[in-house]
């Protein structure tokens, strides 16, 4: 590194250094007291080199280049000493009352690109977003998720604020466990807990399950809420003895861990966290009367909700339109809004990627403030870059997805059209790009992720992984652009740009 000197020296009077060897992100440059640092690339692997003298530079680690320089690794144990004097650089919660924007990373390499799309919105990121499923399949932990956000955001400078959601979490020890790391917002999926065994279509089969409740229970909820009118706006609610018997039938286990949870892990915490609650991994459609129900007895057992994701009508697949019918859609949303409103919560759009014939009725009727989760799109646009940069790459990982497809499938709800998708060799290397403009595809490559991540051969060397980072590394600039494009292209449509 013999241009180092080249970023030391500057270093000393917070200058922005230049190297010929070495990038440097000019963005990344900050102070505190008697320490300056900045963050450089070298031989494809990215540091801190901080210059100067006293806590901060004492408490980062790193290989001690001369009495007053350090190079650091991007290291957990580096990320929790900037938290200790860089406030931005921690995950934190936003509350009720912001706009909130999902940015599920896989890779760890997609903040920056982030950043060039959320400097155009006054709404907040949530940078480190990841569910237990997404860290099995990509061999990853939460705290290396949160990680790369932080370093993410210091590279370019980001000092807005950044969350990290434990995304769909279900079990309590993983629960436990993303809480000690600092998760800023917890997902709770009660997906386990909301009845999907009955045959709501059949009164019968309902009201049998609802008879074998306890008396206690039924008693209180017809108590309650039968033959009763309540409103929300100018919009009226009457539960009818079928409406009621269904709605506890299906719910009361779910409402259950849903106080439990609250109770013991969100109410005891010592700082500000936002709890969000998600209905929508299920197979049951989430009625008005579903909607206010839960609403209603969590208001009751005082659980302050920060955002509720129904399970809307219509499909909400992975990385494609929405799919159903838009003015239905329109109308279940405009209540499940009211709702939301009225119990001062946020409205939570899960699976939102490219959802972008639904994006302008999600910011009218929600009035501008929802929380809405991206993910695998990321994901999409290191393929796409892949398709453009390194074809050869890109036909390797197609050929792999769609051979391995009925494995990767189960992981997702998706329905594409395989026999309508051009085999990969009638296409030039120039063209293989247009894949990720075709939604049967799309989807294939969107479930793959996991797969082509983490392929093994029979030396246990991975197949594909140091390629794909290979490549993102290479081209990391043009991955931000893309990144810049499409999620910008979200925020134009659900009309959050900034005037």
């Amino acid at each position: 590194m013999d241009n180092l000197l080249e970023i030391i020296e500057p270093l000393k009077n917070k200058k922005i250094p230049t190297s010929n060897e070495i990038k440097v992100y000019k963005s990344s440059l900050h102070n505190y007291e008697e320490t300056n640092f900045i963050m450089i690339k070298y031989d494809g692997i990215k540091y801190i080199i901080a210059v100067g003298e006293g806590s901060l530079f004492n408490d980062l680690t790193g290989k001690l280049i001369r009495n007053d320089t350090k190079l650091c690794d991007l290291s957990h144990e580096n990320r929790l000493v900037l938290n200790d004097y860089f406030e931005f650089t921690k995950p934190q919660a936003f509350g009720r009352k912001q706009t909130t924007i999902g940015l599920g990373d896989r890779l760890g390499v997609a903040t920056p690109g982030h950043v060039l799309a959320m400097n155009k919105t006054d709404a907040k990121p949530i940078f480190a977003q990841q569910s237990i499923r997404e860290l099995d399949l990509t061999n990853r932990s939460m705290e290396d998720v949160i990680d790369k956000a932080a370093f993410g955001a210091i590279q370019e400078g980001y000092d807005g604020g950044y969350g990290a959601d434990g995304d769909h979490l279900k079990k309590e020890k993983d629960i436990e466990h993303e809480l000690k790391l600092g998760i800023s917002m917890l997902t709770l999926d009660c997906s386990d807990y909301i009845r999907n065994d009955i045959n709501l279509d059949d009164e019968s089969d309902i009201e049998s399950a609802y008879n074998r409740l306890d008396d206690e229970t039924r008693k209180y909820y017809e108590n309650k809420y039968l033959d009763k009118t309540f409103k929300v706006n100018n919009e009226s609610l009457d539960f009818s003895k079928p409406d009621l018997m269904k709605v506890v039938v299906v719910y009361t286990k779910a409402l259950e861990y849903m106080v439990h949870v609250y109770k013991t892990y969100i109410k005891t915490l010592d700082r500000d966290i936002d709890f969000e609650i998600s209905i929508d991994e299920t197979k049951t459609i989430t009625s008005p009367f579903d909607h206010f129900f839960v609403a209603q007895e969590l208001y009751d057992q005082g659980v302050e909700v920060t955002s509720l994701a129904p399970r809307f009508c219509g499909e909400f697949q992975k990385g494609i339109d929405y799919i159903g019918d838009i003015k239905q859609f329109e109308k279940d949303l405009k209540i499940h809004a009211l709702i939301a409103n009225h119990f001062q919560y946020k409205l939570s759009i899960h699976s939102g990627s490219d959802k972008f014939s639904v994006f302008p009725l999600i910011n009218e009727k929600t009035k501008e403030l929802f929380h809405l989760k991206t993910a695998g799109t990321n994901w999409l646009e290191a393929i796409r870059l892949i398709s453009i940069y390194k074809p050869e790459l890109y036909k390797e990982l197609h050929e792999y997805s769609f051979d391995y497809f009925p494995e990767t499938q189960k992981y997702y709800h998706i329905t594409p059209d395989i026999d309508n998708i051009t085999p990969i060799k009638d296409l030039e290397e120039t063209e293989y790009r247009t894949y990720l403009e075709d939604d049967n595809a799309r989807q294939v490559l969107h479930v793959s992720y996991g797969l082509l991540l983490t392929a093994k051969n029979e030396k246990k060397e991975y197949l594909f992984k140091k390629d794909i980072y290979n490549v993102l590394e290479k081209y990391e600039d043009e991955y931000y652009k893309l990144l810049n494009k499409h999620i910008g292209h979200h925020l134009e449509l659900l009309n959050i740009i900034s005037k």
